[in-house]
């Protein structure tokens, strides 16, 4: 199944921060859930979005849609669940 991938525009704001080689990890493990949700998707409990996925060290926090997986925020693993 496909899915289509929006930005919220704090995500946008996160990933600008990052340096290049890092975004471009980023980027890349969120371009692969577009492709029946795959890499490393974990369900969160009592925890709104209500997913992440793990890049190194940091956390993208996404939620799903229907068809369309919306990213809502890209933070460091210690600041990401605050």
């Amino acid at each position: 199944m496909q899915y289509q991938i929006e930005f919220k525009p704090e995500a946008i704001k996160d990933l600008e921060q990052f340096p290049v080689n890092i975004r471009e990890r980023i980027i890349s493990k969120i371009e692969a859930m577009q492709d029946d949700l795959q890499g490393d998707v974990k369900r969160l409990t009592n925890f709104t979005p209500e997913n992440h996925i793990r890049v190194g060290d940091y956390r993208v926090l996404s939620e799903l849609e229907e068809q369309t997986v919306m990213i809502y925020r890209v933070k460091h693993r210690s600041k990401a669940y605050d």
